[in-house]
């Protein structure tokens, strides 16, 4: 699953033994800043065209949101949906990509930008990514609800795009010379990926001001963790350590990098997730296991009001104070982390309003090898 959490301002008083961590780092963070669906009764006979592929793939989709969908926008009516799977199964496709079409305007009658398909070879490559190596450019990107322009979430660290200095929240308003305007998160997608070593040129709006920006497309292993040991003059020695993204990998380096520093003389740490775009709800949950040993970490619930509460397990690292930096470039599993270690009072935030969404991105896989992002349910801080 992928997740973003909602998120408010972050201010969190120093006291106790944060106090002392917290003036005593001061100096040194001036330094530092830079699943196949049953089908469902319906009463609609239908058996008998939904048995050429394109048409099964096409009721998968429909039955997923009609099962699972939790609707964030106020456009999903049951039954004009019921009504819509007669007209879909009715049609005649050519091929695959005919009925690809058909979902994706399917789709897009929720008005939901979170919610998206993925052919077999998009999805392949999300998960890609999830995986620890990334093809393209290196951005996290998003459709605003209020004026539909396509907004850089963040770059990734280490990326082409990172490297070219994009920033949260710069606008895309083309690509390769494209308006994006009216184009969805989708079709940008396919624009701004392709081949390794080939040039792609993003139109970027940032406040007031318009620039070009050329970017040569890569496939790049990325090495979530990042770490250091910092000392200040009178003598504190502190962990720094930076995570870009929560792929599967993250849980795994990030425990190696805390063992490192408490086998030494550590007095605390720095988490660096500042325009960390987030990634798997399951590495989020890992990770703030190994910083908080009590307490809940998340909650979501569904459409239907069933919850699932995900706690601490007693399996904490390190009792180290924690300082927390994040920015507007922080979303998704990075709040989830800086919630769960914020409310549970184990360390505090630092820097600005993080990204917020407040919903559960799941992530399913149809029958043809293509797949389906939909918000199954809302996403609670403790």
């Amino acid at each position: 699953m992928f997740i973003n959490a909602s998120s408010k301002n972050l201010n969190t008083k120093v006291k106790g033994k944060y106090k002392s961590f917290y003036f005593k780092i001061t100096r040194l963070l001036s330094l530092l800043f830079f699943s196949t669906i049953p089908a469902i009764a319906l009463p609609l006979n239908t058996s008998s065209i939904i048995s050429d592929n394109p048409k099964e793939v096409i009721d998968e989709v429909w039955q997923i949101i009609y099962r699972d969908y939790l609707d964030s926008s106020g456009n999903y009516d049951p039954k004009r949906w019921i009504n819509l799977r007669k007209k879909l199964l009715n049609t005649k496709y050519d091929d695959s990509v005919h009925s690809y079409d058909s979902i994706r305007d399917m789709l897009s009658s929720l008005n939901d930008p979170y919610t998206r398909f993925l052919d077999p070879k998009e999805f392949m490559e999300m998960r890609i990514d999830t995986s620890g190596e990334l093809m393209g450019v290196g951005i996290q990107i998003s459709l605003d609800n209020d004026n539909k322009n396509i907004v850089v979430i963040s770059p990734i660290e280490g990326t082409p795009a990172f490297e070219a200095g994009i920033q949260p929240d710069d606008v895309i308003v083309s690509i390769d010379g494209k308006s994006t305007e009216g184009m969805n998160i989708d079709s940008a997608v396919k624009l701004i990926r392709g081949k390794k070593d080939t040039v792609v040129i993003l139109g970027l709006l940032r406040g007031n001001e318009f620039i070009k920006v050329p970017l040569t497309r890569a496939r790049i292993e990325i090495n979530v963790v990042s770490s250091k040991l910092n000392t200040t003059k009178d003598g504190i020695n502190i962990g720094y350590i930076r995570l870009k993204q929560f792929n599967a990998n993250a849980a795994k380096e990030m425990s190696s990098s805390i063992k490192k520093y408490e086998s030494g003389n550590v007095h605390g740490y720095i988490l660096d997730l500042r325009n960390n775009p987030g990634g798997l709800l399951e590495s989020s949950v890992e990770i703030a296991r190994q910083w908080v040993n009590k307490g809940i970490i998340v909650s979501t619930q569904t459409r239907d009001g069933i919850n699932d509460v995900r706690r601490a397990n007693g399996t904490a690292l390190t009792d180290k104070p924690i300082v927390l930096l994040v920015n507007e470039g922080s979303a998704s599993a990075s709040e989830i982390l800086s919630g769960a270690i914020r409310d549970n009072k184990r360390g505090i935030l630092v820097g600005q309003k993080t990204f917020g969404k407040g919903l559960v991105q799941s992530v399913r896989t149809l029958s043809d090898g293509s797949g389906l992002i939909l918000s199954p349910s809302h996403l609670f801080l403790p």
